[in-house]
């Protein structure tokens, strides 16, 4: 079982899976721009109270973030915060990835989300099943 969090008026255990793609799908997160795509969504998280817990761009395309977080925070907060931060940054500090996109956009505006728990889905149906009736 994941360690549980413990807020003012709650236990928690909040995690996501999330995943985006650059604009147009175009290869540009490089080995550097991964590096410091990193290095910014880790500082993103400590300013913005969330934790990232594990990073990886795929295929040069896409990226991959296990985030766990605090009930206050929203999930669409958090994908606006780590993909609008770090596009404006990255396109700041590498302006040749603008080459390859149009309109100063690095990722495509959707993104993918799971939320991941200790207990598998059919574990909880189980439970919630099995719960005696008065």
């Amino acid at each position: 079982m994941s360690e549980l969090k413990h807020g003012r008026t709650c236990v928690f255990n909040i995690n996501y899976h999330i995943v985006w793609s650059t604009k147009y799908r175009r290869k540009v997160l490089t080995k550097n721009i991964e590096k410091r795509l990193k290095e910014i969504l880790i500082d993103i998280g400590k300013k913005k109270g969330f934790e990232i817990a594990e990073i990886e761009a795929g295929t040069q395309d896409h990226v991959h973030v296990f985030v766990l977080a605090i009930p206050k925070i929203s999930i669409s907060y958090i994908a606006k915060m780590m993909k609008g931060i770090s596009g404006r940054l990255l396109l700041k500090e590498y302006p040749e990835i603008s080459k390859k996109l149009w309109n100063g956009e690095l990722w495509n505006p959707s993104y993918y989300v799971e939320t991941i728990g200790s207990i598998s889905e059919e574990a909880i149906r189980k439970y919630i099943q099995n719960q005696e009736k008065e």
